[in-house]
């Protein structure tokens, strides 16, 4: 597979899930967007959330639902027909280099393959970070993921994730409820 064209796919159909949310859910307060995929490297998806869905969850679960993209209001939701192209593209890719000739799956294969689309999402991320294209449409920062579904990330990488993607508050209260985490 060509990740460059793939990252150029993934950029412009988060730039435009970005704005498809923001041009219907801008008056909610858009606070965070994440790209999410799965373990098996099958998908790549949007997740947004506002602020005024947070009123609505359960309050002793807040933070949960502040953070967590599978709890966000808006999931996998913006640049439907793009994202469903990326999604067709990575199972044909999957599809077509995840057995070996004698049906043996192709392990080394496939954890390269997932380790790289995952490091492309978060750096599609980091650089529309970096261009400060999110804090242009919303007029601030915001909390910026990638998460998997189905697969936790070691601690010490979901840190980095969180790190590389936000220099603002969100950043330092996600770190703190990390350290919460199997209390």
């Amino acid at each position: 597979m060509n990740f460059e064209n793939l990252r150029q796919n993934i950029e412009d159909a988060t730039k435009k899930a970005f704005i498809e949310m923001f041009e219907k859910y801008g008056a909610d307060e858009i606070y965070g967007f994440a790209l999410y995929s799965d373990g098996d490297a099958m998908t790549v998806c949007p997740s947004t959330n506002t602020l005024k869905h947070l009123t609505t969850v359960d309050q002793n679960d807040l933070i949960y639902h502040k953070f967590e993209p599978a709890a966000w209001k808006y999931e996998a939701e913006g640049a439907d027909n793009e994202f469903d192209d990326i999604c067709t593209q990575l199972r044909a890719e999957l599809d077509e280099n995840e057995f070996l000739e004698n049906d043996e799956y192709n392990e080394e294969w496939c954890l390269k393959f997932q380790s790289e689309l995952y490091e492309t999402c978060i750096n599609v991320l980091e650089k529309l970070k970096n261009e400060n294209f999110f804090k242009n449409i919303v007029g601030k920062d915001i909390f910026l993921i990638f998460t998997v579904s189905d697969y936790e990330f070691e601690a010490k990488d979901l840190k980095k994730i969180v790190e590389r993607l936000n220099e603002n508050e969100y950043k330092t209260e996600y770190l703190t409820w990390m350290k919460t985490w199997g209390q």
